[in-house]
């Protein structure tokens, strides 16, 4: 059966005869359905609207259609959520707290990984001091943007765009939804792999010798330190619980505690690595300087991040941290030909080799150079002239 339509007083939209019960407002712009409650028409534009009262005042929310039978459909969700409650929004401070506690005792989270959000929070308090002070809904975008410009300026981009995850969880966990949450509209910054800047053999066997030999109280034991990370790639958290009961002289190998692991993953917590005869010879030495019981760490210090970067300096290479130790042990084992799975899993890779064939797939230019020198053409090694 047709329906059958009529033409509205204000001659714009037809309605069907089954509405004709609708009535309009005084001033012809509205229009309400008895049988349908809450729901209205603007008229002129023909858009449906729910209406209600929340907190004793009216309400309007557009429902997105013209179209009658859609709009009865999507009245009740509309409604739903006009009057849901909104959520109670706090101060920075009590979405820090809870962010903090959640940290701590998330037992999926490596103790490394807590450590590292916690610091995320220490910068981020010190570059907006009055932050913690602040209720979250009076944080504005543009107070943001400035407070981003700040920080991109001071920190590297990895550890901004980690700061930014965490600044985002802590508004939500002070009630502040997704939509109105200001550092969503911060982006993330690009982060660009840098190129490894290692020391060539030389430099490095002169590093080691400026250090040992600074006079400082403990200048051997920082250069013994340099030499064990070079020649294991052991993180400055691993070398901490290398003790001498891991290293296996009948085997020539030493066991490596794992520290960076997640708590779900499958993965191994200790990785054992071959003792290269550098590092066996710098072990003997050690030993037999020491006289150590099972018990007791291989390294007598726990950092050299000081006479590293004198020595750095001295010698007229980049400057050095402790895990770019990590890096040129990895590429030295790649230039002597370790194969990438094999240089991953002496790192602690879980992943195949993957990451590993990232960082290190390409070589130091020294190497480069050395390699480019065996690729010839024409039964010479001469270029030819067709």
């Amino acid at each position: 059966m047709k329906a059958i339509y009529e033409t509205t007083s204000a001659g714009v939209e037809n309605i069907p005869a089954t509405k004709r019960d609708s009535h309009v407002s005084t001033d012809g712009k509205w229009r309400s359905f008895p049988k349908v409650p809450n729901l209205l028409q603007y008229v002129i534009a023909g858009t449906y609207y729910a209406r209600c009262k929340v907190d004793g005042k009216p309400v309007r929310s557009s429902l997105e259609t013209d179209v009658f039978s859609v709009a009865k459909v999507r009245l009740p969700d509309k409604l739903k959520d006009l009057r849901k409650p909104k959520a109670v929004v706090g101060t920075f401070t009590d979405g820090r707290v809870q962010f903090e506690q959640q940290t701590k005792c998330d037992h999926t989270l490596a103790e490394l990984s807590k450590v590292y959000r916690l610091r995320c929070i220490e910068c981020l308090l010190r570059s907006w001091p009055e932050l913690d002070a602040k209720k979250v809904d009076t944080i504005t975008e543009p107070e943001c943007r400035q407070w981003a410009q700040r920080y991109a300026e001071k920190y590297a981009p990895q550890f901004f765009n980690n700061t930014i995850n965490v600044f985002r969880q802590i508004l939500g966990l002070a009630g502040l939804g997704h939509d109105a949450n200001p550092v969503f509209k911060i982006k993330r910054l690009g982060v660009r792999s840098k190129p490894l800047e290692l020391p060539t053999t030389e430099q490095f066997e002169r590093l080691v010798e400026v250090i040992a030999t600074s006079g400082a109280g403990q200048s051997k034991d920082c250069a013994d330190l340099v030499s064990f990370l070079s020649f294991t790639g052991c993180r400055i958290a691993e070398m901490k619980q290398a003790h001498w009961r891991d290293v296996d002289w009948d085997r020539n190998e030493i066991t490596i505690q794992c520290v960076k692991r997640r708590a779900t993953s499958n993965a191994s917590l200790t990785r054992v690595i071959p003792l290269i005869p550098a590092l066996r010879q710098l072990l003997e030495r050690l030993k037999h300087k020491q006289q150590p019981q099972a018990d007791d760490r291989i390294c007598q210090v726990s950092e050299c991040q000081k006479s590293l970067t004198r020595a750095c300096r001295i010698v007229g290479c980049a400057r050095l941290t402790h895990h770019s130790l990590r890096h040129l042990f990895a590429t030295r084992c790649v230039e002597s030909g370790i194969d990438i799975p094999t240089v991953a899993r002496w790192l602690g890779h879980s992943d195949g080799g993957m990451l590993a064939l990232k960082i290190y797939g390409h070589l130091r230019r020294e190497h480069s150079q050395s390699m480019a020198a065996k690729v010839t053409f024409g039964t010479n090694g001469a270029a030819t002239n067709g």
